[in-house]
């Protein structure tokens, strides 16, 4: 369900708080979905339970997910909405920028990086 990369530079909550939000944002995820357990995802990543119970607080202080006692959390119901293009794209603005910036500290141009974002998106 989650993708998380340690050698990333991107602390592990981190990566997987952007990844919950972007994913209600896109309707992947919807109101009283469950997320897998503490436990489960630590096990399944090999990670510290500490660091996924971390992103889960920060999530539920933020209103986007609910723990209900003895229950898998769940996706809050009253922050669903249907959001806009222009919304769900906002939460790629942070990564869209530090690409741009990578690729011209590596003096890439910009066809060379639409053109190698297209081979990826294609082969996805």
């Amino acid at each position: 369900m989650f993708i998380l990369n340690p050698q990333s530079g991107i602390p592990i909550y981190r990566q997987l708080i952007d990844q919950v939000r972007r994913m209600i944002a896109g309707g992947q995820l919807k109101a009283g979905d469950d997320l897998p357990s503490v436990r489960e995802l630590a096990l399944e990543h090999a990670v510290n339970p500490m660091t996924i119970s971390k992103a889960y607080s920060m999530l539920e202080m933020e209103g986007l997910l609910v723990r209900q006692r003895g229950k898998p959390m769940q996706v809050a119901e009253q922050n669903i909405t249907t959001k806009t293009k222009e919304s769900r794209l906002a939460h790629l603005q942070p990564q869209l920028e530090a690409l741009v910036m990578a690729a011209k500290q590596l003096e890439i141009s910009e066809d060379a990086l639409i053109k190698e974002l297209k081979k990826i998106l294609s082969s996805n």
